[in-house]
């Protein structure tokens, strides 16, 4: 543990980024997984879905939470799997 004041702050700041990061990861994972489902599943609001995802990674990599490339990574794979998708039917 720092003894230095300022240290010690550092700490609690990085504490609350770091847990407030894991959520905002977590929400994005599972924004993923329901977007995935919804393709597979062929569900009417699939597009809708997708559309949000996305929207949603592009933010998160906008305010630094995920790197650029990561973002634009799973959102084409997000178009990519909407695509195929559509493409079968």
């Amino acid at each position: 543990m720092p003894n230095i004041k300022s240290a010690i702050k550092r700490v609690e700041v990085s504490k609350k980024k770091t847990y407030v990061n894991r959520i905002s990861k977590s929400e994005l994972k599972t924004e993923i997984k329901k977007a995935h489902q919804a393709i597979d599943g062929g569900a009417d609001n699939a597009e809708v879905l997708v559309k949000a995802t996305q929207k949603s990674l592009d933010q998160a990599a906008a305010r630094g939470r995920l790197h650029k490339n990561t973002a634009a990574r799973k959102v084409s794979r997000l178009a990519r799997a909407m695509n195929k998708q559509a493409a079968a039917q």
